[in-house]
């Protein structure tokens, strides 16, 4: 990804959904104006999510997500509206394609009470009009459009704007903690799961709303810090660290300059950092055969020392001085049933989009289990918590 890219993260997400055969990948490929989907007469062609970014105005950068046929009741079909449901967990705008022809039916409705429960606007999309003879009155949340002809397509794009529920002022990640003219060290180990030539995606976020604010970046290696520091004429009104490097960093920066991570400022900026530092005191009484879940929201290749898989179990076990046992999930496999979970420990979520975010926490709370982040955790285990959290006084408690 380019550092001018809006990662998916970031983008409003529009999904299609429906029954087999009712046009979905057609209306992906009229909105996009690209063949990015199969289009067949055979039911199923779609079996898996396809996903498209793109620029939709006057919304800005989208990502819409093709999915399954929500009626395929094979063990196969089966697997494919899990991948559905996941859909829906990021979707802020939903699209509901039905074969004009045919009308509403009980899989149609099914969906559209989904939509209400996930508090998700929605559109019903009747394709195909051009066979229809006359198009009858359109209700509140219709619109009859053929993807053939390609009839009404661009006053769809206007009206998805109106239904897209999604966070309008969103948090910053760190410029609303700046003035103008402050300086930022960002201490940044080279992470061995980024693709080559590249930052991770939470140090290039922090430095573009760095550079926002019109506040300076300084970036540097996390054993280039202390030179750093002793050489600038002015001090920076905050460090920001990679978790995994906390120790050190902190060591490293006088006492009387602000410190914090970058998964912390992610946890703030995804809406989850409270709930994140009242569950984080789970750590402390986990017991023998206690399991934590730990979620990445991302896929990588792991390292031998991966911290999700590796780093972080070890260090568990090392504070609580038990055997805790440790199940991993990552990417969109999040599971709905975390009942038997004692604590459940989370990357920053860059790659997750907010709903998505809220989601997980909505089902930790709603199991009454706790629920931290990584770089909370870290911080908390290493005695430096208070430390991290200075800049938010009224998040910590003694």
């Amino acid at each position: 990804m380019s550092l001018d890219a809006t990662p998916s993260s970031e983008r409003v997400h529009i999904g299609i959904f429906g029954k087999r055969n009712a046009g979905k990948s057609s209306l992906l490929n009229a909105m996009t104006g690209q063949d990015h989907a199969v289009v067949s007469d055979v039911k199923g062609t779609t079996t898996d999510p396809v996903k498209k970014s793109m620029e939709l105005l006057p919304i800005g950068p989208v990502l819409i997500t093709d999915t399954p046929g929500i009626d395929d009741d094979t063990e196969l079909g089966a697997l494919r509206t899990d991948k559905t449901r996941q859909v829906l967990r990021q979707t802020d705008a939903a699209l509901l394609v039905v074969d004009a022809t045919i009308g509403l039916e009980s899989d149609d409705e099914k969906l559209i009470r989904l939509f209400k429960d996930y508090g998700i606007g929605y559109l019903v999309v009747f394709n195909k009009s051009d066979l229809l003879e006359l198009i009858p009155p359109e209700g509140e949340n219709e619109i009859y459009v053929s993807c053939e002809s390609m009839a009404r397509i661009g006053e769809l794009r206007e009206r998805i704007s109106k239904i897209a529920v999604f966070d309008e002022e969103k948090l910053r990640i760190v410029g609303d903690l700046l003035n103008p003219g402050d300086f930022v060290v960002l201490a940044t180990p080279i992470d061995k799961a980024a693709p080559k030539g590249r930052l991770i995606l939470p140090q290039q976020q922090a430095i573009r709303d760095v550079l926002e604010a019109d506040a300076a970046a300084i970036v540097v290696k996390e054993f280039e810090l202390r030179e750093v520091l002793e050489n600038l004429r002015k001090k920076p009104a905050l460090v920001i660290t990679d978790s995994q490097v906390f120790a050190k960093v902190s060591a490293d920066t006088p006492e009387d300059v602000p410190l914090t991570s970058f998964s912390i400022l992610m946890a703030r900026y995804k809406g989850v950092l409270d709930q994140a530092v009242e569950g984080v005191k789970a750590l402390d009484g986990l017991e023998v055969e206690d399991e934590v879940l730990i979620c990445e929201g991302c896929t990588h290749h792991r390292q031998c020392d991966d911290i999700g898989t590796v780093k972080l179990p070890r260090w568990i076990r090392r504070h609580c001085g038990t055997q805790a046992r440790f199940s991993f999930a990552s990417g969109g496999d999040f599971p709905d049933d975390v009942s038997r979970f004692k604590l459940i420990l989370h990357c920053g979520g860059c790659m997750l989009n907010a709903r998505e975010m809220r989601h997980r926490l909505r089902q930790a709370v709603l199991q009454g289990v706790p629920l931290t982040n990584y770089g909370v955790a870290i911080a908390h285990m290493q005695g430096i918590l208070k430390r991290s959290l200075s800049i938010f006084p009224h998040l910590y408690n003694e």
